[in-house]
């Protein structure tokens, strides 16, 4: 019963940030861009509603796999212009966060107890690169280039530093060994991966990578 409320609870969550943003942006109080980011940070909060409900990884698949198509039909369709990059259909940015809430649910939630990897890729993803975008826009004023992508050094900045403290949350309350070694390399791979990244594909590998070293890093040290 649990994992059908929360299926229903994460569908309400997730058209609600979507909404909310909308609405934000109509009345001017969020600027395109920024309504993307505010749903890349609120949408990532999923994650937690997921450790609550979900003891079985086909539930906890469910949702991100409906948006996978949801999002693919935003972005073809612009249904959703509030997350959608001022009308561009070459960043696919949206549909690669789902894929990745998909993924890493399908292979994290298969035992619960290690639902926390997945949050690391998740919350370093959201809240990382959602404000590495706004103050590298806002404030980026030292600015460089990695594979035809323009970057700010404020942005990379504010991405370490999010990411750290994403891990460091994370891993504080789940799993407390190693927690400030293990934070500090996520965040600057996690940075790497971003910066690196092209086409919005660092909602793939961002969160992805992130996991997996987290788990290859539990192993070996």
């Amino acid at each position: 019963m649990n994992n059908i409320i929360g299926i229903l609870i994460s569908i309400l969550f997730v058209f609600f940030i979507i909404g909310l943003s909308s609405l934000l942006t109509k009345f001017n109080m969020l600027s395109n861009e920024g309504s993307r980011k505010f749903i890349h940070v609120g949408v990532s909060n999923w994650w937690i509603i997921a450790m609550i409900f979900f003891n079985s990884n086909i539930y906890a698949a469910i949702v991100p796999a409906l948006f996978v198509i949801i999002n693919y039909i935003s972005y073809k369709k612009q249904v959703f212009k509030a997350m959608e990059r001022d009308g561009s259909k070459n960043d696919l940015g949206t549909v690669y966060f789902a894929l990745s809430l998909l993924i890493l649910a399908l292979i994290t939630f298969k035992n619960s107890e290690f639902s926390y990897i997945g949050a690391l890729g998740i919350l370093t993803m959201g809240y990382g690169d959602g404000f590495a975008a706004i103050v590298g826009i806002k404030y980026g004023k030292h600015k460089f280039k990695v594979l035809g992508n323009s970057k700010s050094l404020e942005g990379s900045v504010t991405m370490f530093l999010f990411s750290f403290m994403v891990s460091l949350s994370v891993l504080y309350i789940f799993n407390p060994i190693n927690i400030i070694l293990f934070s500090l390399i996520l965040a600057l791979i996690s940075t790497i991966l971003e910066a690196f990244s092209p086409y919005g594909l660092d909602n793939l590998t961002v969160p992805l990578g992130t996991s997996l070293l987290y788990y290859l890093l539990n192993i070996l040290l």
